[in-house]
């Protein structure tokens, strides 16, 4: 769940950990908590000039300002790292100081001292100074503002003044305000609030070059690096005691309340990270531009909303894990809750944020997810763009069968059947696809069975079947499911009995799609009961036509018939339909499985997006909402994990559980989606909307087809592997919670 996927944000990320661990342990942490005063102090005499030693305080400041010349996304790794091991007193303020001060235009002096370390600052988010123009140039200010986060602590504090109609920030320094200390709900780090009487304000220290979306976007940044360092922590901490802490005789991450639990919280942490990584690396927006052109104050604001909120819910789901020691004084863990809730009240309210975020998006910001390629690769582009080219010119069958025979479809698998292009090779593969305006063959289910009869079938069935496959001329349909079983699928019963040259198969199937139209499937039946339940499974291509083949549809609940059950009634398949060994079925299943997961988590919408999200709330009239704002965070921050996962795959490493919580979060998000658009729609939606709605293009508050869209997205968190399932297999895989117990012995 690091923020970072570079392997120079990685080491980073590691170095700063080994730092922390050394300078800042558990019990470094906890003085500072039982004693406010001597942790402040501990801070200025220890922490503040190790962390400047190590660079940290001055990562993204220039060099000629005694910084390291990098940026806000190697801040951001600190942030978190920091956050993690809750490191106390003046890092995260006078870090958001000094990069207030960078984007306003400051150098010199003033900002070296913050990056050296021999000075400390702090930024005030709140109004309530008011500014009177100098004949100098300057501002005499009054009023009172606060709390500020650090407050006590700082040396130099940035305020905003209401000068006229207009705010403007200004550098302060501390001794020239009344600052006075009050009880911070973070035991680990002060606030304080403002008082100022005729201060001056020399005309160098206004920053004329920011408003105040400049300001609350780094802040948001920058807080929510530090929020999801807290998940991270959180996240571990409660899976870690899952796994040693016993309870009625087994550990209580074996129990899937809580390992359901833990997974929630993971998947909270991972989009908190891929909303900040975004955030960071986002170029700073044009102060003068109107919201289209602010894509960091949009990206800032899906952090704000997600990061901050998930620091907060995943720190009071680990104390509900941890229980009783949980909610004691001597445990860490309401340190960490402490620092949540402060930078969540500090930021500002979510709801606040969200409506915030949906404001922005229905004027046209956005953050644009796209892979950014490194150079080098215009031999490459003009290659394809070249066969492509003559591709394009083709049409038909005829343009298929180049498609097919030049490894375009499925452009990963070797040749001949692709083209064994790597992780960068595809991404170039699938952009000049685009550019040429070639579209290949939907193989629907068939994406699934041409890796698996890639790497397990006979070369006969390789020749039969992959080719017309790949053209789009062979419709398959999936046999795995049957209605003892349902995800179980070890606990199939469809029975494969020997016969001369082949196999007889009886059993029934069910939740098929595409089963009428199919001329082909993929079946998985029992050949050895006599085997464990992994073993004794053989995987076949059954001919649809053949007359033991029996296809009834299922209506459901929209009154539509996408689903089918299938009966199979004493089938024949012969033997040259056996992928892979006889009893070895399970493996080549599997393979076919993890297709098919990969596939279902590209495209999660099915018009439940946040395109007809916004388009809902425009035709409904009633403005930005705070549900609204939350659906759009969560839609772009779905995007960024599959961007992350192709990032993550270019680099060589491995994805982790950026997949299946995209998977996981996707579906559930098309759901909520239509179910908010369905209540927006007010009295129509108690509208009913025959099969035709669906299909319909909808304008405005459209009752009928989102009730349509809520009853039609049910089926997403069920099929390709239930929620629940997703969530065992993110517990149990990714934290290495204890698999369930399996079934009593017969």
């Amino acid at each position: 769940m690091a923020l970072g996927l570079t392997e120079e944000h990685q080491q980073l990320a590691e170095t700063i950990r080994a730092w922390a661990q050394r300078n800042c342990p558990p019990e470094a942490v906890r003085a500072a908590a039982d004693s406010p005063d001597s942790g402040a102090a501990s801070y200025q005499q220890a922490l503040a000039p190790g962390l400047a030693e190590q660079g940290l305080l001055g990562l993204h400041l220039p060099e000629d300002d005694d910084g390291l010349g990098f940026g806000l996304p190697e801040l951001a790794v600190a942030l978190e790292e920091l956050g993690r091991a809750l490191v106390p007193g003046a890092y995260l303020p006078t870090v958001l100081a000094s990069a207030v001060l960078a984007a306003g235009g400051v150098t010199g002096k003033l900002i070296a001292g913050l990056a050296s370390g021999t000075r400390t600052g702090a930024v005030c988010l709140a109004t309530g100074l008011e500014g009177q123009p100098a004949a100098d140039g300057g501002l005499t200010i009054d009023g009172a503002a606060g709390p500020v986060l650090g407050a006590s602590l700082a040396e130099l504090i940035v305020v905003p003044v209401q000068v006229g109609e207009n705010e403007e920030w200004v550098a302060v320094d501390a001794s020239a305000l009344q600052v006075t200390p009050v009880d911070s709900l973070d035991l680990t780090r002060p606030v304080g609030q403002l008082a100022a009487a005729r201060v001056t304000v020399p005309a160098d220290r206004r920053l004329t070059g920011l408003d105040r979306a400049a300001v609350t976007s780094l802040a948001a940044i920058l807080f929510g690096a530090e929020a999801a360092g807290i998940a991270d922590w959180a996240v571990h901490t409660a899976a870690e005691y899952a796994k040693m802490r016993h309870q009625f005789g087994r550990p209580i991450g074996q129990f899937q309340a809580v390992k359901h639990r833990c997974a929630w919280m993971l998947t909270a942490a991972e989009l908190a990270a891929a909303a900040v990584w975004d955030a960071a690396r986002t170029e700073p927006d044009d102060p003068s531009a109107q919201p289209p052109g602010r894509p960091r104050e949009f990206a800032a604001g899906v952090a704000a909303v997600l990061a901050l909120d998930a620091a907060v819910s995943c720190v009071n789901d680990c104390i509900q894990v941890l229980g009783g020691i949980g909610y004691t004084w001597e445990h860490e863990a309401h340190l960490y809750y402490r620092r949540a809730m402060s930078l969540r009240a500090l930021l500002g309210a979510s709801a606040d944020w969200s409506a915030k975020v949906a404001e922005l998006a229905l004027a046209g910001a956005h953050r644009p997810v796209q892979v950014e390629l490194p150079g080098g690769d215009a031999g490459l582009r003009a290659g394809l763009a070249s066969e492509l080219a003559e591709i394009a010119a083709l049409s038909g069958q005829e343009r298929a069968g180049r498609l097919a025979e030049g490894g375009w479809v499925t452009p990963h698998l070797p040749r001949p059947w692709g083209r064994g292009a790597g992780p960068l090779e595809q991404v170039i593969i699938d952009q000049e696809l685009r550019k040429a305006g070639v579209r290949t063959p939907t193989l629907m289910i068939g994406a699934w069975v041409v890796p698996a009869l890639v790497q397990y079938g006979t070369k006969e069935q390789q020749d039969r079947f992959l080719p017309p496959t790949l053209r789009g001329e062979i419709i398959w349909c999936q046999l795995f499911s049957e209605p003892g079983a349902g995800s179980d699928l070890a606990g199939l019963s469809t029975r494969a009995v020997r016969a001369d040259g082949g196999w007889r198969l009886t059993g029934q199937k069910i939740w098929t799609s595409l089963a009428k139209q199919a001329a082909w499937a993929i079946c998985i039946a029992r050949t050895n009961p006599a085997e464990p339940r992994h073993a004794g499974i053989s995987y076949f291509l059954l001919d649809m036509a053949d007359p033991g083949v029996e296809v009834r549809p299922l209506k459901e609940m929209t009154g539509e018939s996408f689903f089918n059950q299938v009966f199979l009634d004493d089938v024949f398949v012969p033997d040259d339909c056996v992928v892979g060994e006889v009893n070895g079925g399970w493996k080549v299943a599997r393979t076919t499985l993890a297709n098919e997961r990969v596939s279902l988590s590209r495209s999660w919408a099915f018009g439940s997006g946040v395109a007809e999200l916004l388009a809902q709330v425009r035709a409904g009239g009633g403005g930005p909402s705070g549900q609204a704002g939350r659906l759009v965070a969560e839609g772009h921050a779905i995007d960024l994990l599959g961007l992350r996962v192709t990032l993550k795959q270019l680099s060589g490493t491995e994805p982790g559980a950026t997949g299946s919580v995209r998977k996981l979060l996707g579906m559930r998000h098309a759901q909520q989606v239509a179910e908010l658009c369905w209540a927006m729609s007010g009295p129509d939606g108690a509208l009913g909307a025959g099969p035709s709605a669906g299909l319909r293009q909808h304008e405005g508050p459209n009752g009928p087809h989102w009730a349509r869209q809520v009853l039609t997205n049910r089926a997403l968190t069920i099929g390709g592997g239930t929620t629940d399932i997703q969530l065992n297999i993110i517990g149990e895989r990714i934290l290495g919670l204890p698999r369930d117990p399996g079934p009593p012995a017969a």
